[in-house]
């Protein structure tokens, strides 16, 4: 619950320096630079480099010829690749010359062959029909006009038996259109023309010496044949200048991606008279590298400082986790990145998530088969929700198990479990109403376990920060949690066991002092932080507010406790819901529409519930949890690097 400590590095050097500093930088793939302006007080002879990108439209055109020729063009970092940015832009201009001619004719013969291929499709419509598409096309007083139009224009024609140039002449039709033609006298042309074109009719452009349909046919066939023919061959020559250049063009396109990386990083670079000033980040335990390199560069001089010795320049984070937990850092990133002075939530929400995923969605089946989804979308789809539902799906898995529930067959593990746990039939009978009492009871023991572990983590993150007022007197800090662990356990040791802890000393000292001290926070925390106020302190004020904010404390601390009967609430609508799907499997009336209901049924109930179920879980960690001591006003490290690949 940690971030990885980093340092801010200060670079001063002569301009004839900038260069190689900038190249060290870049190649590090570990300096996140930043503004330089926050570093320095007197920044009054400070000029930006106004450095301006040269790299990025080449990029652009090399991975514009790349797609065009469909191959990947990937990142390589190559030693043996030494060329300069002239040699690598005059290599950029011959590649794009050179693929672009070979790309726009392959593009065009594409283009050819598909429309010769949709104008044999519909000259098949007029094959057999005794026509001559020459002799009709040369009449010097018609125009003819062949096509296609939809079955329901067809049988709108009868709309105008009046107009005797109103004809149409089928050949063939099929299940959605007649393919014919119609004909018009040069003087009634444009509104013939304008009626067919009402009716949706598409005309078929035929040339006027096509003759036959199958002549036409036939030469439609040859031209085919012949552009495919040219096709092979512009694509023989695409094949070799990939075998020949591919190599060659990954290594100058990686060349590219790295000019790129140290153009960025000029952008951050500011001069000051003859020398130039970089500021950023680097991982704590880089120093030494960083160091070493640094001191190779004459005329370099440099400054490391611990970050957290500069809070207010919110230094980046870098997140610390294992392999399990660091798949949850997707919902962290979403709500917030910690800041470098806070505790990073991840492992909360690690083990938070998938304990309440797998007991709100508790069935074997269902929970097996929602890993294996999870895991599908992530290999196929790299969808980062994906590696998440793996562990949620096992979660829900071990618990329904727990619960004897195989794709809502509630009985189906009976004999497993008096075997491991001796009981007469399951262990957990979800409907029974001893076990929904136990439910309820226990959704709230667990909101009010997570709500007191959530007040431990700020209490401990306010010390962190050096923040007293919140860690001693705030609602989520010591007062708070004393009031709330208090006056719960001694409810329930009252109320459900018996024993007669609410006596006057108990009451003043766990529950009412606590309660005063929240409500004089502010002052307590001044007077202990030793704050100086520029205005009077305004007491009638002060207390008629804090009336009222102690009132909401009071009460969002019940309503965020049963907020956790939604934990409790999702096992019983599981349940609910695979009980209406057996009934309605039971009225199919056979073998194979049980079946077919069955599966149905839990594919719908699995759908609806593994959404609903990780919406509320969300929702409880960032509003029930995160809400108690969890910032997130920081910003991700993000040094400057090449880009590892790019798709075509």
């Amino acid at each position: 619950m940690s971030v990885k400590q980093v340092k801010a590095i200060s670079i001063i050097g002569l301009m004839s320096e900038l260069n190689k500093a900038v190249k060290f930088c870049g190649d590090s793939q570990m300096f996140h630079p930043d503004d330089t302006m926050l570093f320095y007080s007197d920044t009054q002879n400070f000029v930006p480099l106004h450095n301006k990108n040269t790299y990025a439209e080449y990029i652009r055109q090399l991975e514009d010829s790349a797609k065009l020729l469909g191959f990947k063009l990937e990142y390589k970092k190559s030693k043996d690749l030494n060329a300069g940015e002239s040699a690598v832009i005059k290599y950029v201009s011959y590649f794009v010359s050179k693929t672009s001619g070979l790309a726009d004719k392959k593009l065009h013969l594409q283009q050819d062959i598909e429309q010769c291929k949709r104008d044999i499709e519909k000259v098949n419509h007029f094959v057999g029909s005794n026509i001559n598409f020459t002799e009709v096309l040369q009449c010097e007083f018609i125009t003819p006009n062949f096509g296609r139009m939809p079955v329901e224009s067809y049988e709108k024609l009868a709309q105008y038996a009046e107009n005797p140039y109103v004809l149409f002449f089928p050949y063939t039709s099929d299940s959605t259109h007649y393919w014919g033609a119609y004909f018009t006298p040069p003087e009634q042309k444009e509104d013939v023309d304008r009626i067919f074109s009402s009716l949706y009719f598409e005309k078929f452009d035929i040339p006027k010496s096509a003759g036959t349909p199958e002549q036409y046919k036939s030469t439609l066939e040859k031209k085919l044949e012949e552009l495919e023919h040219e096709l092979e061959e512009v694509q023989y020559k695409i094949d070799d200048l990939l075998e020949d250049e591919k190599e060659k063009c990954c290594a100058y396109y990686s060349k590219l991606q790295e000019f790129d990386s140290y153009n960025e990083i000029k952008n951050h670079v500011y001069k000051y008279n003859k020398s130039f000033i970089l500021v950023g980040w680097i991982p704590a335990e880089k120093e030494d590298f960083f160091k070493k390199q640094l001191d190779g560069i004459k005329s370099i001089e440099y400054s490391i400082t611990d970050g957290k010795d500069v809070l207010k320049l919110s230094p980046p984070v870098i997140m610390k986790n294992p392999p399990f937990v660091r798949l949850y850092e997707f919902f962290v990133k979403m709500y917030g990145m910690p800041n470098y002075n806070e505790f990073d939530p991840t492992l909360f929400v690690a083990v938070t998530y998938t304990l309440f995923f797998g007991i709100m969605f508790g069935d074997v089946g269902q929970g097996l088969t929602l890993s294996i989804i999870g895991f599908l979308m992530w290999k196929f789809k790299k969808m980062e929700i994906g590696k998440i539902l793996v562990p949620c799906g096992i979660s829900g898995t071990i618990f329904g198990f727990l619960y004897g529930s195989v794709f809502g067959f509630e009985h189906a593990l009976d004999g497993i479990h008096s075997a491991l746990f001796g009981t007469d039939g399951k262990l957990f009978e979800v409907m029974e109403s001893d076990s929904i009492n136990l439910i309820i009871y226990g959704s709230v023991v667990i909101g009010f376990v997570t709500i007191a572990i959530s007040m431990i983590v700020n209490i401990f993150s306010c010390f962190k920060r050096k923040d007293l007022e919140n860690a001693l007197f705030g609602a989520n800090g010591i007062a708070g949690f004393v009031f709330y662990v208090s006056l719960l356990v001694g409810l329930v040791l009252q109320m459900f066991l018996g024993l007669e802890v609410m006596n006057p000393v108990y009451i003043i000292f766990l529950i009412a002092l606590p309660l005063v001290a929240i409500f004089l926070k502010e002052p307590l925390g001044t007077l202990i932080e030793k704050k100086k106020h520029d205005e009077p302190f305004k007491w009638g004020a002060y207390c008629t507010q804090s009336f009222f904010e102690v009132f909401e404390i009071c009460l969002s601390y019940v309503t965020n406790t049963m907020s956790f009967l939604r934990v409790g609430a999702y096992i019983l609508v599981h349940a609910g819901m695979m009980l209406v799907v057996f009934t309605l499997a039971n009225m199919a009336g056979n073998a194979v529409g049980y079946i077919i209901a069955l599966v149905l049924g839990n594919g719908v109930v699995m759908a609806l519930e593994a959404l609903l179920v990780a919406i509320q879980v969300l929702r409880l960690d960032y509003y029930e949890i995160f809400s108690r001591f969890y910032i997130g006003d920081g910003r991700i490290f993000k040094p400057i690097t090449a880009k590892k690949s790019v798709e075509s």
